[in-house]
């Protein structure tokens, strides 16, 4: 008998390092050639490690969540063969990022087993530890079974290896084996442990970099826009098979353009480390968008080329490409100014998080319909909130509150959106 360590592949473009999100096997199972041991995160990808050879597994690299250097011993295989050896594993892009794994049944129902797991470091041998058993199953299904109240250690599996699919979720359910009520009122003492690993984890670096290292400041501006809502549902009311329906998010793209024509420093990254600001002349727009896994950022680029519809369309294919997990990694990158927007939940003010390294991030709040004066009389109106935050190092106060403005004076006359300089 032999060993056979797997170390952590060369995953590409530049990564030196990837973060442990899920692992598909246990210390002590038995593993064929080409069956996925675990998933890693680098930047916004996932990708699947598959074993190079047949073997017994007899120590685990690192826990969910550690981060792995490119190199290190990621899996320690005991294999048929004499001799010790070193092999190296194709990595696999999966098509989703994973989302948070550590839920309430792994992260509170992880029991030691007696065999011996070591885990491992960069630049140093394996250290012995408790090794954990938890079952099988993908993030999905842990999420469903969390809502649900089951603990998946009671559900068998009837995937390779033990593994948990929705299936066995489902029959779990309707035998009776979900988490039984109460009619009466009892203290609930829990305490529900969340590891913070994969994308949520690289969110929250992201936005706690920005906010430490970028001089925020918000400006909030009330924007009247019944004529560009008119405008809207007479365009949709055309209802034209070969274009997209309109939401509000195209004028809005369409007036950010024309507005950035005139104040061209909105426009711009900066690299306080190297204290250079980069203009760019090219629009690249991110709209922030909600997904299973986590907030992202897809790039709607070249704006200052596109029309209504190319806007309509373009958002409504990234979005759903970054929803499905399909979004390549450069759909997700390279925007020089962000848009972001909670739809109907949108609130009456909000003070968005730059996207660092850009200057600037216009927020869209909640519509209300609500009388305004005009002169003589009161009137309903359709009023909605651009709520702004900006980077103070580079844009002034001034600067923001006209580009602000000039956006409010597109959008409450939506005729000029089109009128060519």
């Amino acid at each position: 008998m032999g060993t056979r360590i797997v170390k952590l592949p060369d995953v590409g473009e530049g990564v030196a390092e990837a973060e442990v999100v899920e692992w598909h096997v246990t210390v002590g199972q038995s593993v064929l050639e080409d069956q996925i041991l675990a998933a890693v995160m680098t930047d916004k990808a996932t990708v699947e490690i598959p074993s190079p050879v047949a073997g017994t597994v007899i120590a685990l690299g690192a826990e969910v969540g550690g981060v792995l250097a490119v190199g290190a011993e990621l899996v320690r295989l005991e294999v048929a063969a004499d001799g010790n050896e070193e092999v190296a594993a194709a990595p696999r892009q999966v098509a989703a990022p994973e989302p948070p794994a550590a839920v309430k049944s792994e992260a509170q129902a992880m029991a030691p087993v007696p065999r011996p797991e070591r885990t491992a470091t960069s630049n140093g041998p394996l250290a012995s530890r408790p090794a954990i058993a938890r079952p099988m199953a993908s993030p999905a299904v842990r999420r469903r079974a969390r809502d649900a109240g089951v603990d998946l250690r009671q559900v068998r599996g009837s995937g390779p290896a033990g593994r948990i699919g929705h299936d066995d979720l489902d029959a779990f359910l309707r035998g009776g084996g979900n988490a039984p009520g109460s009619a009466a009122r009892v203290a609930n003492t829990s305490v529900e442990s969340i590891k913070m690993v994969g994308l949520r984890r690289r969110i929250a670096q992201k936005m706690a970099e920005s906010k430490r290292r970028v001089a925020h400041f918000s400006y909030v501006e009330e924007v009247d826009v019944t004529a560009v809502e008119e405008l809207r549902a007479t365009l949709n009311a055309q209802d034209r098979p070969d274009r997209p329906r309109l939401t509000l998010m195209p004028f809005l793209m369409q007036a950010l353009v024309k507005a950035i024509a005139d104040f061209p420093e909105i426009n711009a990254l900066y690299d306080d480390e190297a204290e250079i600001i980069e203009r760019h002349g090219g629009v690249h727009i991110g709209i922030a968008t909600h997904t299973p896994s986590g907030l992202m950022v897809p790039v709607v680029r070249h704006c200052e080329a596109r029309g209504l519809w190319d806007f309509a369309a373009e958002v409504r294919r990234l979005a759903e490409a970054a929803r499905q997990g399909t979004a390549t990694r450069a759909e997700l990158s390279g925007s020089t100014i962000t848009i972001t927007s909670l739809g109907a939940l949108g609130g009456i003010v909000t003070t968005p998080v730059i996207n660092r390294p850009e200057v600037a991030i216009v927020g869209i709040n909640r519509q209300v319909v609500r009388p305004v004066w005009q002169g003589s009389q009161f009137v309903p109106r359709t009023m909605m909130n651009l709520s702004s935050s900006f980077d103070h190092r580079v844009i002034d106060g001034y600067i923001a509150a006209r580009f602000v403005q000039r956006i409010k004076g597109l959008l409450e006359a939506p005729a000029t959106l089109f009128i060519e300089a």
